[in-house]
C-alpha cells in the first residue's frame, strides 16, 4: 500500500478502464474487482464512468475498500466549468465522492491548469474527493501548483514502461512525495512485451513477461495501472508480489529506456489535450 501525502492509503497496483465502455466494459471491470482489484482508473474523457459506476454497484466488495480515480479534461479547467464536470462525473457514477481525482493534462499553451487545480482543491474541501492530483505534468509545472497553491498534488500519473523508464520525473515525485502512476504500463501492448532482454528475464523468473515489467514498475517505487479484459490476464497482471528482481537485473530493464520511446509522441510540453 502506498500512503499520499495528505495521509490517504491505496493500493500498490490499479485497474486501467480505458476502452471498457458499456456492458462488455463493467463485465470487465468487475472481473477485476473479483480478481483482487482494489483501484479502478477511469476519466471523464474515456466516456466510461457509468460502466465503473455500474460496476461498483454489481460487486460485493464495499464501497470503502475501492479507491476509485477520475479526471479533469482540459476544455473544463475554467473553475465553475471544473466543480461542475466532478458533479457530473460522479452522478453518471452514481458515487458519493471520488478518492482521487486528477487534472488529465497540463496543457502549457492555455495556460488554465492553476486554475483548474484550485477548483480541485476547493472540490476536496467540499467533500466531492478525497484526494488530488495531475497527470503529465513536468518539474515546471508541479513547481508553479506549489509556489502559487501551496497544494502539492498527491500523485502524477505519467506514461511509464520500460521504454520510457522517466528516470529523472520519478527522482522529482520522490523528492516532492508524489506518488508516481504508471499509465501504459505495458506499453499498450506494443512490442515492448517481444523485447528480448525482457523475454530471457521472464523465463529466468518463471514470470510472464508483463508480470516482469509490472514487478519492475513495482520495485520502481511506482503504481502500475494495468488493463486487460481477459480475466487470466488480470490475475497474472496482479500476481506480482512473490518474486524480486535482482538490481542486476533491474538495471538491465532500465537499459531499454529510449529518449524517444513515448508510445504516441505525447510530450507534456507541447502535446494538449481537451
Amino acid at each position: 500500500m502506498y500512503k499520499l501525502n495528505d495521509g490517504q492509503i491505496i493500493p500498490e497496483v490499479g485497474f486501467g478502464t480505458y476502452k471498457l465502455n458499456g456492458s462488455k466494459g463493467a463485465q470487465s471491470i468487475v472481473s477485476a474487482v473479483n480478481n483482487g482489484y482494489r483501484m479502478l482508473d477511469t476519466a471523464y474523457n474515456y466516456e466510461n464512468e457509468g460502466a465503473v459506476g455500474h460496476a461498483i454497484a454489481n460487486v460485493s466488495i464495499p464501497r470503502t475498500e475501492l479507491t476509485v480515480t477520475s479526471k479533469l479534461p482540459g476544455r473544463y479547467y475554467h473553475y465553475d466549468d471544473a466543480i461542475e464536470r466532478i458533479q457530473e462525473s460522479l452522478y453518471r457514477a452514481h458515487l458519493d465522492y471520488f478518492d482521487l481525482y486528477l487534472l488529465h493534462w497540463p496543457n502549457p499553451k492555455r495556460d488554465m491548469y492553476v486554475e483548474a487545480w484550485n477548483a480541485l482543491i476547493d472540490a476536496q474541501k467540499f467533500g466531492l474527493v478525497k484526494s488530488i492530483g495531475v497527470c503529465n505534468f513536468l518539474p515546471e509545472h508541479l513547481d508553479r501548483l506549489e509556489k502559487e497553491t501551496g497544494v502539492v498534488p498527491v500523485v502524477n500519473q505519467i506514461e511509464l514502461h520500460p521504454y520510457f523508464n522517466q528516470k529523472d520525473m520519478r527522482k522529482y515525485d520522490s523528492e516532492h512525495n508524489i506518488v508516481t502512476m504508471d499509465w501504459s504500463p505495458l506499453g499498450r501492448a506494443s512490442a515492448v512485451l517481444k523485447d528480448p532482454t525482457l523475454v530471457e528475464l521472464a523465463k529466468k523468473y518463471n514470470k510472464s513477461v508483463g508480470q516482469l515489467i509490472l514487478r519492475w514498475e513495482h520495485q520502481l517505487d511506482t503504481l502500475p495501472i494495468p488493463k486487460s479484459t481477459h480475466s487470466s490476464r488480470q490475475l497474472d497482471n496482479i500476481d506480482i508480489f512473490d518474486f524480486k528482481i535482482s538490481d542486476e537485473d533491474m538495471q538491465r530493464i532500465n537499459g531499454l529506456t529510449k529518449v524517444d520511446g513515448r508510445v504516441k509522441n505525447q510530450d507534456p510540453a507541447e502535446y494538449e489535450e481537451f
